[in-house]
């Protein structure tokens, strides 16, 4: 049995190998257009996880082969059109067909209603935290869209958010891009200190508009 597993396991590190090989040559005859469709992927509705899309293109950019600021803008506006892309599919469909069909899973009007208040209070701290976060990363973008949260504030925040994330990533490719087990380590430490750092962030906001919201009730009641 212990045989079976070890051999499992060391057929998907082969297979996950190969992966990085075939999107390092991807992204090596593509270029960057290749970046940017990769990353609208990934920022859509597709399982298609970032971390085997920067890296390699930072690898290439310490081989020369590529720019590391062009792989990092690349990369940032790749996200930023798969976020408005699931931003638009909800603002189009999203409000009528949960109007239609929410009452099935427990999604009323007044639900959809004080999920817009919401964005409109807190959309910025939302999307800016739900970019650097795992799985939530790909799906922020439809609660901003269907609470119909601005659109300037939406690119900017995905921007700012979907920046520091794509960096991270470039920057550990460029220096770590020939070990793929040290990258797997290296994000897995990334990845809890961006949770850790978000909760902090969310909770220090939190902090700030209870404060906010305290004080304009003293100056109502003064």
């Amino acid at each position: 049995m212990l045989d079976v597993i070890i051999s499992f396991f060391t057929h998907c590190a082969e297979l996950f190998g190969n992966l990085i090989a075939w999107l390092v040559n991807v992204v090596g005859d593509m270029g960057y257009p290749g970046i940017i469709g990769l990353m609208f992927l990934e920022s859509s509705f597709f399982p298609f996880p970032s971390e085997v899309v920067i890296p390699p293109a930072g690898y290439l950019a310490w081989k020369g082969e590529m720019n590391l600021s062009l792989v990092i803008a690349s990369g940032i506006a790749g996200s930023i059109l798969g976020g408005v892309f699931n931003y638009w599919i909800a603002i189009r469909w999203g409000r009528p067909i949960f109007e239609k069909y929410g009452k099935y899973f427990f999604v009323t009007k007044e639900s959809l209603d004080k999920a817009e208040i919401f964005f409109a209070r807190h959309g910025h701290i939302s999307t800016f935290t739900g970019r650097l976060l795992p799985v939530i990363r790909q799906y922020i973008s439809l609660p901003a869209g269907l609470a119909k949260m601005p659109m300037p504030q939406f690119i900017f925040y995905t921007a700012l958010g979907s920046g520091i994330w794509v960096v991270i990533l470039a920057l550990v490719g460029y220096f770590l891009g020939s070990s793929q087990n040290a990258i797997h380590q290296e994000m897995r430490k990334i990845t809890f200190i961006l949770i850790a750092a978000c909760a902090v962030l969310v909770m220090g906001y939190i902090t700030m508009y209870r404060r906010k919201e305290k004080r304009k009730k003293q100056n109502k009641e003064g």
